[in-house]
This record gives structure tokens, C-alpha cells and sequence, in this order.
């Protein structure tokens, strides 16, 4: 729904609930055109339950009203004397219409200042669970959302087994446009294996289904920096994704919801407004090599000739960093392929003594690989050779014909909404002739530094800023495997110069101290 149709859904909404509280609230000594008014209906109504005003705040957060709306429909009917485990269960099966029948078909009686705290442990239980997870919500959507590192695409910068924290209000924290689902799990509820939302998601159905018109338009709350070239950006695949990442079509829909689509950390090696190349695997702005920062390490794959026919993967490993996540495989002509070699790494191992040569893995010019983007046979790109292509920028405009509509036409019918046709050499916009095109958003390239092992943007293009889900910028934990911690990664930061610094020590100083210091303070209360 657009927002002019969801002002008028909540306005229907506070009918419906003034029809059905007004008299409650007159019993409770306030006046029945109160229950009518939006916003300041649902103040009073904290007043007359006996609960904070900024509760109402809660009711209007998506996915986090899912749980308070059953709590005040609760509330309010204990605050008229149905405290029943029935009555508790009527005014959740029935969506709140129980106070219908409270209004119209009982005498019940207001009662004031009635006491808060459960009658039974369960209920005490019951009721810090869903709190703790009202909680875990607001912050898990709004300010900070743990995020693990699943592939090697990113590795020596982010390793495989990394626990991070990922910020959502760097960028400005979006709001959640699918307004119906389980609180912090993303697409599928775990173990069940089961969407965690409610969509329909069918191609015949999915614009015409009542369900997908509870979805929101997109909002992004104000952020206080923006996206900086070859920063770490966590967002959501723009060419979709399935349960099983192995499963890519990079052409086709899936009409998932965008906060819905899977979870992908890349590097924005470009951002809006720049023109993007790669040359022999490295990528060029505006003309330019790119530099990246000191902790990243782009790696390449290489067939490596050796003199006798063996190799340590563990030895390589600790004594030159060549990853061995991959695995180094022999070749049918007695050559091995190391999928992830960094530069430095290859400075040091081309001196190896079972070395016989080194030849780099790397495609030819001109030599098209359909699997990149544009997908199109008139551009003969792959992934070492690459563009020049312009990244879209917010209110640029540019000339669209039909030599470049394959870079742009995900752009604007899928990403931005608008109808497009061709009509042998006519581009038709909306049903108009067009020969330029004005962006709406802007968009960025994603790559991953290990840039013969990533599906990126190379595959699907770009990654619209509506897709951008937030920044890394802490290493809480990190495994290698389940039973290998990496202590040196513990709390260290994702950004910045240098060697990370592990602040784990200082942590757990911090922790054990405080837990010491409140244990003293108990003794010294208890002894006075």
C-alpha cells in the first residue's frame, strides 16, 4: 500500500476502535470522543490501563506491534475486571474484538489503580519474555543486528565463522516494509525451515493479494553518514535469493519482499555518480586504480606447477596465508589450482622450493562469460575484464537507447518501478516515448576481494541504496570451524588502519570487575 493508503487504513482502524472502546472510556471517566481521536486515543487508553504513554510509540512499530497489540487488548481487559486465563484468551483469539462485547453487552466497572505485577510466576514469566523481546526488536531493527560471516568472499578483511554487529543508523535505519513476520529471524524461521513472513509471493497473485498490501512503502530513517567507497556494506541481494545460495538465476524475480531478500556483505568499490571498470581483475573509478584500505587484501586464484607432486595445505597456510577454504585441488596435467591467493601471499610463494611456476587464473579480454552482467551478448565482459559502466546517481539524468537500456533496465522497472517496452528502435517509459531517464535512488557496486570466489555485483549489477541494510563495525566472536576460536578477532573493529586490535582483555577486566564490584555492594547493604 502507498502511504496515503495506509493513513486511511489506520484511520479506519481508530473508527474501529472508538466504536469499540467508547464507553469503556466513559467508565473510566473520560469522554467517548476520546477514543475516537488518532494517537491521543491510544494515550488515553495508556492512562486508563495504567501503562507509559510511549507505549503507543510501540503500537506503531512494525513487527513489534505485533506483540504489543495483544498485550493492551489484555491490559485493557483487566482494567475492567476480567483477569480469567478465558478472558485472556478471548481478547487475543478474537483480534481485540472482546471489548466489543465489553462495551456492549456487559456492566463491567473501571478498576483504578489496579495492581501490575503477575499473580503467578508463569505470568511473571510470560511477561518479561515478551518485554525482553520487545526490546531485542527495537534494537535488533533499529539500532544494531548480529550478523555472521558465511562466505570467503571478503577473507582477510572478513573471515568465515565471524560473528559481527552491523549498524543500522549509520546509513539511517530503514523501516521494516513487511509489516507481518517473527521478530528477529529474516526470511526463514530456524530449524522449521518455513518463511518467517506473510506474502504471497505466487507470479499470478502477488499484485492483486490482500496480504502483500499490508506491505509498507519503503522509509529510511535519517542517517549521519553516507556510503564511502570501499567501505564494508551489509544489504540485501538485489537479484534475489533463495533458501540454498547455490541456487542463482540472476535474471529472474522472486518478488520477495526487499527487507526479506538475503543478507550479503561486499565492498562498495563504487558509489553513486561513478564510472566503474575492471582491468585484469582490479577495478578503476573514474580512470583511477582503486585503492583499498591496509586490511584489505584482494586475492586472486592461480595454477600453480609444482616440482614434485605434493603440497601441505595447512603448511601454506601458516607459512605464506594462501586460504585453504577452498582447498588446493590438482589439475589433470599435474597442476594444482589455489583458489585464494592474496598479492602479498604470492610474493613470498612463488620462492617456494616445490615451485616449478605460477600461471594467474584469470580470463582474456573481450571473451564474454554469460553469467555476468548485463547478461547480454552484445557486452563481452567477464570477470577480469569489466565496464566502463556509469553507477546511477539520485537525480542524474542520462541518455537511454538501446545500445545501454541492458545496464539500466533492471534499474527502471524493477528497482524503480516504472513499465517499460521496446517498439522496434523505441524505448517506451510508462507508455512515453523516452530517450533519457532521470534516476530516483542511488545505487552502488558490491565485490568481494576475493574476486575469483564471489558472486557479486559482477553477476547482478546494481545494488540499490533501498537494499542497503547497514555497516559493519564490530567483530563480537570469531570461529575457525566449531571448535577453533580465533581470541585475536574477539572485539575488534571491522574499520580502520593497521593490525585490528583485540579489546577482549579490557572486556573481560571491564565485566569481572563490575561483577565483583556489585557482589561488594550487595555484601556492604546486607551488612548494614
Amino acid at each position: 500500500m502507498t502511504l496515503s493508503q495506509w493513513f486511511i487504513f489506520i484511520l479506519i482502524i481508530q473508527i474501529i476502535h472508538g466504536l469499540g472502546t467508547w464507553k469503556l472510556y466513559t467508565k473510566a471517566g473520560r469522554q467517548a470522543w476520546e477514543a475516537f481521536v488518532p494517537v491521543y486515543n491510544g494515550i488515553v487508553l495508556m492512562k486508563i490501563i495504567n501503562r507509559s504513554w510511549w507505549w503507543v510509540i510501540l503500537l506503531f512499530l512494525p513487527i513489534v506491534n505485533l506483540i504489543m497489540f495483544p498485550v493492551v487488548w489484555v491490559e485493557t481487559a483487566r482494567s475492567f475486571g476480567k483477569n480469567s486465563h478465558l478472558d485472556t484468551f478471548l481478547a487475543v483469539v478474537t483480534l481485540g474484538f472482546y471489548n466489543y462485547y465489553l462495551n456492549y453487552a456487559t456492566d463491567v466497572s473501571y478498576v483504578e489503580n489496579r495492581s501490575l505485577q503477575p499473580k503467578t510466576s508463569g505470568g511473571d514469566w510470560v511477561s518479561s519474555i515478551l518485554f525482553a523481546i520487545v526490546a531485542a526488536t527495537i534494537v535488533h531493527t533499529y539500532f544494531i543486528q548480529p550478523f555472521t560471516i558465511p562466505s570467503s568472499s571478503l577473507e582477510k578483511s572478513l573471515l568465515v565463522g565471524d560473528f559481527l554487529f552491523v549498524s543500522k543508523f549509520h546509513y539511517g535505519a530503514r523501516i521494516p516494509m513487511t509489516t507481518v513476520g517473527a521478530p528477529m529471524v529474516h526470511d526463514t524461521i530456524p530449524k522449521l525451515g518455513t518463511k518467517s513472513y506473510l506474502f504471497n509471493d505466487n507470479f499470478e497473485e502477488r499484485k492483486t493479494s490482500w496480504v502483500n498490501k499490508l506491505q509498507l512503502p519503503y522509509l529510511r530513517l535519517p542517517g549521519f553518514e553516507k556510503i564511502d567507497r570501499n567501505e564494508i556494506v551489509v544489504f540485501n541481494q538485489p537479484a534475489d535469493t533463495l533458501l540454498d545460495m547455490n541456487d542463482f538465476h540472476p535474471d529472474r524475480n522472486y518478488y520477495k519482499p526487499i527487507d526479506k531478500k538475503t543478507n550479503l556483505v561486499k565492498r562498495c568499490v563504487g558509489v553513486a555518480g561513478d564510472s566503474l571498470e575492471v582491468r585484469n581483475g582490479y577495478v578503476y573509478i573514474n580512470g583511477k586504480q582503486n585503492v583499498l584500505p591496509d586490511r584489505a587484501h584482494l586475492q586472486f586464484s592461480y595454477h600453480v606447477q609444482p616440482k614434485t607432486n605434493q603440497f601441505s595445505p595447512k603448511y601454506l597456510k601458516d607459512r605464506y596465508d594462501i586460504t585453504d577454504g577452498f582447498g588446493i585441488m590438482p589439475n589433470t596435467n599435474n597442476t594444482y589450482y589455489f583458489s585464494a591467493i592474496s598479492d602479498e601471499a604470492l610474493a613470498k610463494f612463488k620462492n617456494h622450493p616445490n615451485v616449478a611456476g605460477i600461471t594467474p587464473n584469470k580470463r582474456e579480454k573481450g571473451v564474454r562469460d554469460p553469467n555476468i552482467f548485463p547478461h547480454d551478448p552484445n557486452y563481452k565482459w567477464n570477470v577480469d575484464f569489466f565496464g566502463p559502466l556509469y553507477i546511477p546517481e539520485e537525480g542524474k539524468t542520462i541518455d537511454i537507447n538501446l545500445e545501454v537500456l541492458p545496464l539500466y533496465k533492471r534499474v527502471i522497472t524493477e528497482y524503480e518501478g516504472n513499465d517499460l517496452r521496446v517498439e522496434g528502435n523505441q524505448i517506451f517509459i510508462n507508455g512515453e516515448v523516452a530517450s533519457t531517464y532521470t534516476f530516483k535512488q542511488n545505487y552502488y557496486w558490491m565485490m568481494g576481494d576475493n574476486r575469483h570466489n564471489s558472486i557479486d555485483a559482477r553477476a547482478w549489477g546494481f545494488v540499490p541504496f533501498d537494499h542497503v541494510v547497514g555497516k559493519p563495525v564490530f567483530i563480537w566472536m570469531s570461529w575457525d570451524g566449531l571448535k577453533n576460536p580465533r581470541l585475536e578477532r574477539f572485539f575488534t573493529t571491522v574499520s580502520g588502519s593497521g593490525k585490528a586490535t583485540s579489546y577482549f582483555i579490557p572486556f573481560l577486566v571491564l565485566l569481572f570487575g563490575w561483577i565483583g564490584f556489585n557482589k561488594w555492594r550487595k555484601h556492604k547493604k546486607a551488612k548494614a
